[in-house]
């Protein structure tokens, strides 16, 4: 459905946010994410999940972008962001930040002040871009 409307869908989670819950769709746009995309891609997604809720009980739809600062979880995600500044925290717990070099197989690299470090995908906790004022 998010294709029909020249979007695709980046991420797909449930939040909890002041004691409601938010069934949250992310999409993205080669020409970007406005306010109308948004819209349109909730009024076909909403008829969807009146029939077939995705959650037990009361919920918020939610369609956005990701935005600048956006959360790297899948493969692609990583491949869509080279070129981008990343901050990863390790299952071990380390932070690695710097510019996202290369995401191939199951193995990322990351240009950091101290040189290239290369992770695999099973040793990263989380993943996000940021941006740099």
């Amino acid at each position: 459905m998010v294709e029909s409307c020249g979007a695709k869908l980046y991420d797909i989670e449930t939040v909890n946010d002041r004691g409601k819950t938010i069934y949250r769709v992310t999409i993205t746009h080669p020409e970007g994410v406005d306010l109308q995309k948004c819209v349109e891609v909730s009024n076909l997604v909403s008829p969807l999940l009146d029939v077939n809720p995705p959650v037990s009980g009361d919920y918020n739809l939610e369609v956005s972008s990701p935005g600048v600062e956006r959360k790297l979880k899948k493969p692609e995600h990583f491949e869509n962001s080279l070129g981008e500044k990343v901050r990863i925290t390790t299952i071990q717990g380390d932070v690695v930040e710097g510019e996202l070099q290369k995401a191939e197989g199951n193995e990322i690299v990351v240009k950091t002040k101290e040189g290239e470090r290369r992770l695999d995908f099973d040793e990263i906790a989380s993943a996000k871009t940021y941006f740099e004022w």
